[in-house]
């Protein structure tokens, strides 16, 4: 297994690993279009970054940060592919953005999910991330909103 960083040589399976969980569970957004066909003029280019997890040159998992201000990120577009699921890369990827956050001196980490996504949900929680009222989501889907306050 191989982590990378995001390339523009890597969209195509930033797409492809979002799309297979969006459609699947009937969220897909025109928001969530916009961020899976310009990763890098919406999130690397405004301060944000993209992982990818490789396998035998396959891309099989992603997650990223999207910056919010100087002290405040959103994790985004945290996939892994079916056939590789259950085997902890989502713990991997979430551990490698939490880590980038407070390299960029993050003070908070929020997220926007759906009351579906149980499996996910759970992921959060076992890092500390709280429930809070979700007032602004740019996500009609999205129903829940959670936060993480990084430790100084």
């Amino acid at each position: 297994m191989e982590i990378v960083e995001y390339e523009k040589k890597y969209q195509p399976d930033f797409k492809r690993l979002n799309m297979e969980w969006l459609e699947g569970y009937d969220l897909l957004e025109t928001h969530d279009l916009e961020i899976l066909d310009d990763p890098d003029g919406l999130v690397i280019d405004t301060g944000g970054c993209i992982f990818l997890i490789k396998e035998n040159d396959a891309v099989i998992g992603t997650a990223g940060l999207w910056k919010e201000d100087a002290t405040t990120y959103e994790l985004i577009k945290m996939a892994v592919d079916k056939q590789y699921q259950g085997r902890g890369l989502s713990r991997i990827l979430m551990d490698l953005c939490l880590d980038k956050a407070k390299a960029l001196n993050a003070k908070k980490v929020f997220l926007y999910s759906n009351s579906k996504l149980t499996t996910a949900l759970n992921l959060y929680k076992k890092y500390g991330f709280k429930h809070i009222p979700n007032l602004d989501s740019p996500f009609v889907t999205a129903d829940v909103k959670m936060e993480l306050l990084i430790a100084e």
